[in-house]
């Protein structure tokens, strides 16, 4: 049960990633009529930032998976110990 809540969780992260990089992209194209090297830096760092993000968020999920699979290790290994 719980990995199907972390991927769901997952997903909305990731969709307000997108959806923050979105405005981001075009605020930097709004702003390049201002200023044309502040909107472009602004929209590079828009993108950017977005594959940080989804790395980031990805590299979260999976650290989460991973610690939720080490303790049904622990707890099949205690079981067994109750076992003997």
């Amino acid at each position: 049960m719980t990995p199907t809540i972390i991927k769901t969780f997952y997903w909305l992260v990731i969709a307000l990633i997108v959806l923050f990089g979105l405005r981001g992209i075009f605020v930097g194209l709004a702003e390049m009529a201002i200023s044309p090297f502040g909107g472009f830096i602004l929209l590079l760092s828009s993108i950017a930032s977005v594959v940080v993000s989804v790395v980031f968020s990805r590299i979260a999920a999976e650290f989460i998976l991973i610690v939720f699979r080490i303790n049904e290790h622990l707890g099949a290994i205690r079981d067994q110990g109750q076992m003997r």
